[in-house]
């Protein structure tokens, strides 16, 4: 199969700063758990998977999570079809930072119902739980987005994350191709006087 008759995903990990966006993403593209913390400016992945028995190739962008990089996150929220909001269990503060990020990529997508996965990092870390389950269920349903729990350090629902924003991105597809599909045509008339 040639890599043109992949379909092409673009999906974008955000989140505050160390809260495990980089280890994630690594995770997931390259099956390894990276300990140390080196904060990213931006780095881009592609991965090839089979998603729903589906052939994907899939572009990956994990961003900055610091604020000296937040000037760069309307470059990185544009980029995106799909968006993984990714905050520490341990870290009460990231937690409250997702619902600002979730406005934010609103605004610059100019829309509302965006694919997003609201994922709860570090759960190898629960006896350190500041965010409970329930906020992360309360969040996810204020946000209009699912809700998974896991960690990147264990493997826990990594793949399961970016295959769920890869099938709300199918959605939305659908349902924008849909709704261009039945809107009304407008037939000018055009009378000569």
């Amino acid at each position: 199969m040639n890599q043109k008759e992949f379909t092409e995903y673009k999906l974008v990990v955000v989140g505050s700063g160390a809260v495990g966006k980089s280890a994630l993403t690594l995770q997931f593209v390259q099956s390894e758990f990276i300990e140390d913390y080196d904060p990213t400016i931006e780095d881009t992945f592609r991965r090839q998977c089979a998603i729903d028995e589906q052939v994907v190739m899939l572009d990956i962008l994990d961003t900055a999570g610091q604020d000296e990089f937040s000037a760069m996150r309307e470059q990185f929220f544009q980029y995106g079809e799909g968006f993984l909001l990714v905050y520490s269990i341990i870290d009460r503060q990231s937690f409250q930072e997702i619902e600002k990020l979730n406005y934010h990529i609103n605004r610059v997508k100019n829309k509302d119902n965006l694919p997003k996965i609201l994922y709860g990092n570090k759960g190898d870390l629960a006896g350190q739980r500041v965010v409970s389950t329930l906020e992360g269920d309360a969040l996810a349903a204020k946000l209009g987005t699912k809700y998974l729990e896991g960690s990147a350090k264990h493997n826990v629902n990594v793949d399961r994350a970016f295959h769920e924003v890869v099938r709300l991105i199918r959605s939305y597809r659908d349902n924008e191709k849909t709704e261009k599909k039945h809107k009304p045509h407008r037939k000018w008339k055009c009378e000569i006087l």
